[in-house]
């Protein structure tokens, strides 16, 4: 088994790949590690199954209200939960989007920040996602 360290170390790789995936609008890098049969739950609650989906749906995004659309993704916490299951809980921030899904609420900044909470699992081949839930981060109202 390997080490702690190069667990995480190819964890960490996999949420930058992430990262430079959606900045190149690139559904298919995008969805390279998530599992055939993995869940996606979106900001606004809406849920897909599979990599096709999950592949699908980002393609849609990065074609229309997130074009040219830019994150910063940073693993808050890495957690083991057994040697073949982690999960990384991680903040997200996204900017240079055109219009954001109804309901939500970028910061005063102009940021949209999310949580996302990613469960990997370790199969022969490598880390996968194996789910992949995005909440969005509602910023306080402004003070009067």
């Amino acid at each position: 088994m390997a080490s702690g360290k190069s667990q995480s170390v190819a964890i960490e790789s996999i949420v930058a790949a992430l990262d430079d995936a959606w900045g190149k609008g690139d559904a298919e890098s995008f969805a390279a590690r998530f599992a055939p049969d993995g869940s996606f739950t979106n900001i606004i609650g809406m849920v897909y199954y599979g990599r096709d989906a999950f592949k699908e749906r980002h393609d849609a995004i990065f074609k229309t209200i997130y074009r040219g659309s830019t994150t910063k993704l940073t693993i808050s916490k890495l957690r083991f939960i057994r040697p073949d299951v982690a999960i990384a809980d991680v903040d997200a921030e996204l900017r240079g989007y055109g219009v954001l899904p109804p309901g939500i609420r970028a910061g005063a900044d102009g940021i949209l920040r999310t949580k996302l909470q990613l469960v990997f699992e370790k199969e022969k081949d490598g880390w996968w996602i194996a789910a992949y839930h995005n909440v969005a981060v509602t910023p306080s109202p402004p003070k009067n």
